[in-house]
């Protein structure tokens, strides 16, 4: 009877041991993505510009971009029974994986820019990071309805949801913008003709309501999910 009571605290013990690490490798992983998030941003912007045929701009694109791989590596440990979850953190992995394989194609893109190869992965690549930014909201959205906190709980739905709506329609006008400029300008409809340039004169603006505004609004919602972890667990407040 003694030696059954002695084991019961012990597996609590192991259980709580193995929960506070889990939760500790993720803030780990939201840190990296709030910080990963912006870098890789300007990072890549810089590389697709660089003007240093002899630079070595092919490797900050390829670090910045394993830093949101990381980051998601650190989510990982966190509630692996839970197959929601699980599946929403493995195609937001998969897309990282994706941007980081094809991120030092930027640099060389801008060496040899007239390149339809370089072409066609840079486009590829810009239309995988829209796809991982939208799925970041979702594992943002599986992890918030995990924490126990209420007000959380609302806003990452709402704003995950806002962000995810931008996101489309940048991912619908990019895909507009990319076939109306694979078509002969001549063989378009009058119409057809006026929205590329509609677009082509709008492309910078609509950055950033489509692109910038999620980017920061998923940024805010990797800080505050980080805090309430802290705030909630670590501090032991309920």
């Amino acid at each position: 009877m003694k030696y059954s009571d002695s084991i019961a605290p012990m597996s609590e013990l192991a259980s709580n041991t193995e929960l506070l690490r889990s939760l500790g490798r993720l803030v780990r992983g939201l840190s990296a993505l709030f910080w990963g998030l912006p870098a890789s941003l300007l990072v890549c912007f810089h590389a697709a510009r660089s003007s240093d045929p002899k630079s070595l701009w092919w490797l900050p694109p390829l670090l910045c971009t394993g830093w949101l791989v990381y980051g998601l590596w650190q989510l990982g440990d966190f509630q692996k029974q839970e197959r929601v979850w699980r599946n929403s953190l493995d195609r937001a992995q998969v897309l990282s994986f994706i941007n980081f394989g094809l991120s030092p194609f930027l640099f060389w893109w801008s060496r040899m820019p007239l390149n339809v190869f370089f072409t066609v992965i840079v486009i590829i690549f810009a239309f995988s990071a829209l796809l991982f930014l939208a799925s970041l909201n979702a594992v943002l959205r599986r992890l918030g309805a995990m924490l126990p906190d209420e007000a959380l709980r609302q806003e990452t739905r709402q704003f995950t949801a806002l962000n995810l709506n931008l996101i489309a329609v940048a991912f619908v006008l990019a895909l507009m913008d990319v076939l109306l400029h694979r078509l002969n300008a001549r063989s378009l409809p009058w119409w057809l003709f006026q929205s590329r340039l509609v677009l082509d004169d709008l492309s910078l603006w609509l950055l950033v309501p489509l692109v910038l505004l999620p980017l920061a609004m998923t940024m805010a919602l990797l800080w505050k999910t980080k805090e309430v972890i802290l705030d909630s667990v670590f501090s032991g407040k309920s």
